[in-house]
């Protein structure tokens, strides 16, 4: 079932233009809603990783020596897969518990549950991305913060989402994430500051700044589908 919510415009750009490889108003930075809600914006180059590998990442890491490879400074505590992840196989209809600082900011816990990308884009587009290789990955979950996380019905998290768009190039990939924060505040313009959005940001670009020094020599390691290319 398509979140309605999600349908709605992050910020400036529509959900189903983080689609398309061309520039957007928004690729770096944050902006609000009339509701308080804030959108964070930031685009990560990946050189030498492939929209495959990322989309293998979630279903490859479940310790907390991964997650602190993946973030040396910010990641704190892995906390656990529920019984929806299967490793090696599948992430998507799975959730997650973690600790981790943004930035500056003290760690905070968080629960994600993952999506597929059509419960969250109109199907044509998200077909076209695809056939015309703008899309090689979508990470898409709902997400929460703090010991106790509120849920809906179906166990998704209901402070914000998260999207990661990966759009593979010469170099390796270019990575689109987003994510829409504020939809659980009373007062999202007094509870959720924008310093929240900028430690965000930093952190996002980091995290994956660094997954993408590892991640192609652990993935032709680990997947044992596809055989590493010789440098030489």
């Amino acid at each position: 079932m398509t979140h309605q919510s999600l349908m709605l415009p992050w910020g400036v750009n529509d959900i189903n233009e983080l689609l398309k490889p061309e520039p957007l108003r928004l690729e770096m930075g944050l902006t609000r809603n009339s509701d308080g809600w804030l959108t964070v914006a930031i685009r990560t180059d990946l050189h030498g990783c492939k929209g495959r590998m990322l989309d293998w990442w979630f279903t490859f890491f479940e310790t907390t020596q991964h997650i602190r490879w993946w973030h040396p400074h910010d990641h704190v505590e892995h906390r656990g897969w529920d019984q929806h992840w299967r490793k090696g196989q599948s992430y998507v209809g799975a959730s997650i518990n973690a600790v981790e600082w943004l930035a500056e900011l003290p760690p905070v816990p968080a629960r994600l549950k993952f999506h597929a990308a059509e419960d969250f884009f109109a199907p044509q587009a998200l077909q076209q991305a695809r056939d015309g290789q703008a899309l090689s990955a979508a990470v898409c979950a709902r997400i929460g913060f703090g010991e106790q996380v509120a849920l809906d019905d179906n166990g998704d998290p209901l402070d914000g989402e998260m999207l990661h768009l990966a759009r593979d190039t010469s170099y390796g990939c270019v990575l689109r994430s987003r994510f829409l924060l504020g939809k659980s505040c009373v007062n999202a313009h007094e509870e959720l500051p924008d310093e929240v959005g900028f430690n965000l940001m930093r952190h996002c670009y980091n995290e994956f700044s660094y997954l993408a020094q590892f991640l192609p020599s652990l993935y032709y390691a680990e997947n044992g589908h596809e055989a590493a290319p010789l440098p030489w």
